[in-house]
This record gives structure tokens, C-alpha cells and sequence, in this order.
């Protein structure tokens, strides 16, 4: 039977959410035909997976192809599904065993010589792929990111033929290892000189947990004690630590170690909007104002 599975992930906001990668080979014409709502970059993976394949020394089988991503109704977007789609179709026609795929997750971008590129999410799919109790392989790129995912069974690869080779048993790919953590430092609340009252109120919200609100005409302070309020926080828990780090992986501008358990601080400017503070609008917008919001916290 000329059809395999591979499972993957997809990205949503902060959520990576299951994919299936299903590749059947028929009769007919060659051609390749990949459905399952793909916006234009995933369509483009066909040619770029062509081209690895050919340069990794592998066949590229001359019949026609179709490729599934289910669920059909979950948009697809972006390169992290070249790396599932090759190994489906090269586990579709024999070249490698498709019983090594169970217990797998694969995410990546193809270079044309076959290297394994980064992709945004990698912190997301890890942590999803651990609560399905299967190992996932990132580039090399993503390792230190899907690393802070404790308890997730992460390996790094750097090739497609480095994974074809760990999937055949003859390479053992290294388990993605957590960067080095050092602490920045954060600015401190000793530096407010005055301010009694505003200073009495960040600690007391500090201390009780409470939200806050801070009035007053531009250039009075409000900004300046904002900004010292994570220093007096106390450090963020495991789970907090990782949510928080989730926003910086899907934002597209990575983890930064050194903030690692610190609170996130957001400045924005004084005379935003409230459409500007909570977002709206279509999917890619809302992706590039978190980016946006997010580059001051991480």
C-alpha cells in the first residue's frame, strides 16, 4: 500500500494544534497535489521537498502524489511541514520503514541542499507533543528553544538525512539541550526618587497580587514605575515561565534565556487605542501586533 502518516504540528496563536500528514502514491500522471487548506508557502514545499530529496540522494517517485493535512478545516501556514510531507512521501514509496514514523513528530523547513531550517512555534509543538507522550524532532536551530519544554521528548537534527538515518538506526540524534541561563537585570525601584503614594501603591499590588491602574498626564512617572514593578515580583512559576515564553516563540523573534522566569514588561505608548492594545482583524495582523507588543518583554 503506497500510503503513509506522519504526524505533525500546526501553529495557532499560542496552541500547536495536531496534524496528520497522510502521502498517497497512484497511477497516473506525475504530478503532486497538497490539500487540507495550505496557504501559499505550504503549497511552495512540494518544489522545495522535490529539491531535497534529489539532493539527499533519495528517488523522488515519478507518480502522482497527493498529500493530505488533516484536518482539512485547520488552516496551514508556513515551512514547518516539509519535513513531514519528504519523510511521507519517502515512507509512501519504500524508501524508508513507515513503522519508524509511530511515536514521531516531525517540524521543519527544507533547504534545497536538504538542511533543516527554524520555524516559529517550536516551544508549543514540544510541550503538545509531550502531552501525546511522543518524541519530537526540531532543526538544530530550535533546540535550545523546545528545550525549556522539561518534560518533552525533544531531538535535534540538523539534515534530512540525519533523520532518515536516526529513523533507520543507524544515527542516535542528540536530545536538545537548555541554553544557558543567566539572569538579566531588571531596573530597580530605588531609582524613583519621590513618588511616595505610587511607590506604596506598586508594592502593595505587588505583595496582594492586585491589578493596577496608573493615571496621569504624560511625563509624570507612570511609565518609569510600570517598568519597575516586575523587579519587586516575585520570580514566575514553571508553568507561567512557559507560557510566557510560548508568546515569545510564536511571535517569531525567539526565547531569550537571559529573561527566563522574569516577568514580561509592556510599555505601550500612551496615546494607543484600545483596537491597539487588544488587537483584531485577521490572523496574520493580530501575529504581527503581538510581535510588536511582545519586543520590549523578550
Amino acid at each position: 500500500m503506497s500510503l503513509a502518516l506522519v504526524h505533525s504540528r500546526a501553529r495557532a496563536g499560542v496552541y500547536a494544534p495536531a496534524v496528520q500528514v497522510e502521502v498517497h502514491l497512484s497511477g497516473g500522471l506525475p504530478s503532486t497535489q497538497i490539500v487540507g487548506l495550505p496557504e501559499a508557502a505550504v503549497r511552495e514545499s512540494r518544489d522545495r521537498v522535490r529539491a531535497a530529496l534529489l539532493c539527499a540522494q533519495f528517488e523522488f517517485p515519478a507518480r502522482r502524489i497527493t498529500i493530505n493535512l488533516a484536518p482539512a478545516d485547520l488552516p496551514k501556514e508556513g515551512g514547518r511541514f516539509d519535513l513531514p510531507i519528504a519523510l511521507g512521501i519517502l515512507a509512501a514509496s519504500g524508501q524508508i520503514d513507515r513503522a519508524t514514523l509511530t511515536g514521531h513528530e516531525f517540524i521543519g523547513e527544507l533547504a534545497l541542499t536538504g538542511e533543516l531550517r527554524a520555524v516559529d512555534g517550536a516551544l508549543p509543538a514540544a510541550i503538545a507533543a509531550a502531552a501525546e507522550q511522543r518524541c519530537l524532532i526540531v532543526p538544530a536551530a530550535n533546540a535550545g528553544e523546545a528545550a525549556l519544554a522539561q518534560h518533552a521528548s525533544v531531538k535535534a537534527a540538523r539534515t534530512l538525512l540525519e533523520v532518515c538515518a536516526a529513523l533507520a538506526g543507524d544515527k542516535v540524534l542528540p536530545a536538545a539541550q537548555l541554553p544557558p541561563m543567566h539572569t538579566l537585570a531588571q531596573p530597580d525601584l530605588t531609582d524613583v526618587r519621590g513618588q511616595l503614594q505610587a511607590r506604596r501603591a506598586l508594592e502593595i499590588a505587588a505583595a496582594g497580587g492586585h491589578h493596577l491602574l496608573l493615571l496621569g498626564s504624560p511625563g509624570c512617572g507612570k511609565t518609569l514605575l510600570a517598568s519597575r514593578l516586575p523587579g519587586i515580583l516575585p520570580e514566575a512559576s514553571e508553568a507561567e515561565a512557559l507560557e510566557a515564553a510560548a508568546i515569545a516563540s510564536v511571535s517569531g523573534r525567539g526565547v531569550d534565556p537571559g529573561r527566563w522566569r522574569q516577568r514580561p514588561f509592556r510599555s505601550p505608548h500612551h496615546t494607543a487605542s484600545a483596537v491597539a492594545l487588544v488587537g483584531g482583524g485577521c490572523h496574520e495582523s493580530r501575529l504581527t501586533r503581538l510581535s510588536h507588543e511582545m519586543r520590549d518583554c523578550f
